[in-house]
């Protein structure tokens, strides 16, 4: 099984900055994508912003040019720098991961459990 652990959520004021983590753990073979969604209440889930293991970038219309995802493959850790924050940033955000555990296991998502952002005006 793999397990993501996200960190770096909290409460920030508009205009200002958080950066989120996410390291992935256990039976890992590879990690193909790994990425950030969030979730507002009484909303779906949303992309926020992907990268895939040859540096392919990704990001929601809504926060490009203020977020900037990036990735430590040695650490399969994955950041979301998030600047310019605004209310409408408010939600949960999750990491998610697209990964095998053996050179023959199909390739399987994984969730983080989610980092409240907050974001005050």
């Amino acid at each position: 099984q793999v397990r993501l652990v996200e960190s770096g959520g909290g409460l920030v004021q508009a205009g200002g900055s958080l950066r989120l983590s996410c390291a992935a753990s256990g039976s890992i073979f590879s990690i193909d994508r790994m990425g950030w969604y969030r979730q507002a209440p009484g909303k779906q889930r949303e992309l926020v912003a992907t990268i895939i293991s040859d540096r392919t970038l990704n990001y929601a219309d809504s926060v490009k040019g203020r977020f900037t995802i990036s990735r430590d493959n040695a650490k399969n850790t994955v950041y979301l720098q998030m600047n310019s924050l605004k209310v409408e940033d408010t939600a949960v955000y999750y990491c998610n991961a697209e990964g095998r555990t053996g050179i023959l296991s199909p390739l399987s998502m994984y969730w983080g459990q989610g980092t409240q952002v907050t974001v005050s005006s």
